[in-house]
């Protein structure tokens, strides 16, 4: 048994360590990972612990501050780069891995025994390398931070209905003030209904009221989530009733949304969150429905692998991991990464399903499963290391214009909005700039400065007009870059390019492949 446990040990932490690995290698690519990255960058820079801005003098209302919070303080500590803004997502996933693991341990019939440590690993694991669960432990999103709270929430009341202390019955409050700091009222959605369910079909109110210190505990969770929506409101009035109605309301309600500041809504058919959960859940999820589909025609008896101190609890674990598709099925403004809350109890079902894999060495069928998803994610990263160009990110663009002679990112503009990693690599220096107003300074000979200017390469118009001009200095998979100065004289239209390639003039040329 101590050799099976050190093997399922020593592979939960190469799968956490490469994942870790993974974290710092790839540079963030819009629009999600770099739009939450700048705004936790500028929380770092303007030393506004209150209210996240999605630009200078923009407030964000569309998240709590949680996630911003920590990945501000891991930028203050550890400098801006990738890896400091992913590293956050990463230790709320190690607490997730945790959680996942003493759950499955008190579930199990003897919670000190070898038998009951394996198959705690054995499901941690699980949850370690399912996709989703695998992608969002290197990822900058608010998401990882909901699911630790929804997590430390259910599997505080399991623990405590399996008779574990009431340290965990604090917990439970505590998780719901993460959840409300990462997320907001959403999380007593997410926990409420799995809760409901159990009560509600088990007649248990009574032990659930005696299992939790609710006033105090309601207490200690308004003490430590509400002073910031006090806060917010106070500081950029109007965000109450945007955050609560439009984001928790609308946002779900109604699939056309319009008043989304930071994005645009997400149109998809009804019950299409179950196709989500598969997906997220792979291969686990697949595997465990065959394997119970197996078991069930071959008319096996189910193997006792926990046993619930009170009444109802495995149902209570099945309604927290499908409680999150529950909620969405009627939503059509959905993404994939709603389903992640419910991951972690999904692991803990799986892990039942394989009794034997606790007790002997794992074969080679389960050892490739848990690799499936980990091997997946590296190779994708060294076939993108290799190919960086496939990536929608600016972040060698934005190193390329540092290096030009007397140039620096301050002098980058993009034709329209800047995406959101120019922001973050040019550390909110780039700027962008309305086409006819480029145009009106471009025919008025107005250049005071040098400017490099990214143009979209479907924008096909400009590119053939500045073609007549200068030629590009460089490109990557959205953008040419143009360098334009001033003329000597002061003729309009006489705008020079040049660039620092091999010491080429493009001054004469017009006929460069790219333009």
């Amino acid at each position: 048994m101590t050799r099976n446990i050190n093997t399922l040990l020593w592979l939960l932490f190469a799968v956490l360590a490469a994942r870790l690995g993974l974290a710092a290698i790839l540079p963030l690519a819009d629009t999600t990972e770099p739009r939450y990255a700048e705004i936790a960058r500028i929380m770092a820079e303007t030393g506004d612990w209150i209210t996240p801005w999605f630009d200078y003098g923009v407030p964000f209302w569309g998240k709590p501050p949680l996630s911003f919070w920590a990945q501000a303080l891991s930028f203050k500590l550890l400098g801006v780069s990738e890896f400091a803004g992913r590293l956050p997502s990463w230790l709320a996933n190690a607490v997730i891995v945790y959680l996942v693991f003493t759950l499955r341990r008190y579930l199990h019939p003897e919670r000190n025994s070898e038998a009951a440590t394996s198959a705690g690993l054995w499901a941690a694991l699980i949850y370690a390398t399912t996709a989703l669960g695998f992608l969002t432990a290197g990822t900058v999103m608010t998401d990882s931070f909901l699911a630790l709270g929804s997590t430390l929430v259910l599997t505080s009341l399991v623990i405590r209905l399996q008779g574990g202390p009431m340290v965990w019955g604090w917990l439970f409050f505590i998780g719901l003030a993460i959840g409300l700091l990462a997320k907001g009222p959403l999380i007593l959605v997410l926990t409420g209904l799995p809760v409901f369910l159990w009560v509600a079909t088990t007649r248990r109110w009574l032990a659930l009221w005696r299992q939790l210190p609710w006033l105090r505990g309601l207490l200690l969770m308004m003490v430590i989530a509400a002073p910031w929506y006090v806060l917010a409101e106070l500081k950029t009035p109007g965000f109450l009733d945007y955050f609560i109605v439009g984001e928790h309301i609308k946002r779900f309600l109604v699939s056309s949304w319009q008043g989304d500041l930071y994005g645009n809504a997400h149109e998809f058919t009804r019950g299409t969150i179950w196709l989500y959960l598969v997906a997220a859940s792979f291969p686990w999820g697949l595997i465990a429905i065959v394997a119970f589909g197996v078991s069930r025609w071959r008319h096996q008896p189910a193997q006792q692998q926990w046993q619930s101190v009170e009444q109802g609890v495995g149902g209570l674990v099945l309604a927290s991991a499908l409680s999150p598709a529950i909620f969405f099925t009627l939503s059509g403004n959905i993404l994939w990464t709603y389903v992640l809350p419910g991951l972690p109890f999904l692991a803990v079902l799986a892990s039942s399903l394989w009794p034997r894999e606790l007790t002997r060495p794992m074969p080679a069928s389960s050892l490739a499963a848990v690799l499936t998803i980990p091997m997946m994610g590296m190779a994708a990263a060294a076939w993108l290391t290799l190919h960086p160009e496939q990536l929608k990110t600016e972040r060698d663009l934005v190193t390329q214009v540092d290096q030009l002679p007397s140039m620096s990112a301050d002098n980058l503009f993009y034709l329209g909005k800047p995406p959101f990693s120019a922001r973050f690599y040019s550390r909110g220096e780039a700027h962008g700039i309305v086409q006819d107003a480029f145009i009106d300074r471009l025919e008025s000979d107005n250049l005071q400065e040098p400017m490099v200017l990214a143009v979209q390469k479907g924008n096909t118009a400009m590119l053939r007009r500045l073609g007549d001009i200068t030629r590009p200095i460089m490109e990557n998979r959205r953008y040419r870059l143009f360098l334009l100065e001033p003329a000597s004289g002061n003729t309009a239209n006489s705008f020079q390019g040049k660039s620092k390639n091999g010491g080429i003039d493009y001054n004469a040329s017009k006929d460069h492949p790219l333009s």
